[in-house]
């Protein structure tokens, strides 16, 4: 990771090397914090913020379900990503908005103090550069819908991918694939999955999944393609046997699917959909799609 030179924590910039926490910090413990993944991407007008407005709200939707009481309203942390961005001198970059209990010990974090941290640093291809990756149907399961709101972007909601990604590069495969506790396909452990099948864009039903920003956009700009598209129960056979497939998600952007277990999609590389898809999201990121311009956010 390259360290750039200040961090945002608890309304003040600190040095990069002094942004710590004490290690009986609640969250560490138990889970209990929230966070949120952004990108800024370059464009000829100066950095610029995908979707900065919708990421700050989910936010903010995250720290309720942990009843977390914030001191910052939601512009002054849209701004305050914004400050990040420039004070680091950074073009493109990944941020991550971070709020968390510090220390106290006992599962209820209730009189813990709050903290909230923005970290900015560059961050390349996730998942590596292959043209498409390779994914393993885990045997674990995503979290059922029941045993937590699954909408809201919570630390430790994360243990269960980090199983699965650990399985899956165990044996030698990019990424993993949840089921839902039907024995549908879910998603990844930190994205989003879309399959084609004769010209249609399918993607599971958002019940079971959080339904990421990313997705929504794809969404739209499939839409705006003129492709159809429909969110729906997908088997796991059914999955294997499509066109195309590819996961969306900040971090990953738009990522080809070119093996789910040992079933090669599309004979392994990336489809004519999912191209055209990849094209216009980057375009739109670069700022170079003036109908999509009101998804970013310029660095001034």
């Amino acid at each position: 990771m390259q360290k750039l030179k200040k961090i945002w924590l608890d309304g003040r910039l600190v040095d990069w090397a002094d942004a710590q926490t004490h290690i009986l910090t609640h969250t560490l413990h138990y889970g209990g914090g929230v966070f949120e993944g952004i990108r800024c991407y370059k464009t000829n007008q100066g950095p610029a913020v995908f979707r900065l407005k919708e990421h700050i709200e989910r936010l903010f939707y995250s720290a309720s379900v942990l009843e977390m009481a914030l001191p910052f309203s939601k512009e002054q942390i849209k701004q305050t990503v914004l400050q990040v961005i420039k004070i680091n001198e950074v073009e493109e970059c990944y941020i991550r908005p971070l709020i968390f209990f510090g220390d106290k010990m006992g599962l209820n974090p209730q009189g813990a103090p709050l903290h909230i941290a923005i970290v900015a640093w560059p961050w390349e291809a996730y998942l590596g550069d292959k043209p498409a990756v390779n994914v393993k149907i885990s045997k674990y399961m995503r979290m059922h819908p029941d045993s937590a709101d699954i909408k809201a972007k919570i630390c430790g909601y994360y243990a269960n991918s980090i199983l699965a990604s650990l399985e899956a590069h165990k044996e030698n495969f990019d990424e993993a694939l949840f089921l839902d506790y039907s024995g549908m396909v879910a998603e990844g452990p930190g994205e989003n999955v879309f399959f084609a099948e004769q010209g249609k864009i399918i993607t599971p039903a958002s019940d079971n999944i959080l339904a990421g920003i990313t997705r929504k956009s794809v969404l739209q700009i499939a839409q705006d393609l003129g492709l159809a598209t429909s969110q729906e129960k997908i088997s796991p056979e059914r999955a294997k046997l499509a066109n195309e497939a590819f996961f969306t998600g900040t971090a990953v952007e738009v990522r080809p699917i070119g093996k789910i277990d040992e079933a090669l999609i599309g004979q392994g590389k990336p489809g004519e959909i999912t191209l055209r898809i990849k094209k216009v999201f980057e375009q739109i990121v670069k700022g170079n799609n003036d109908a999509y311009l009101p998804w970013l956010t310029f660095v001034k």
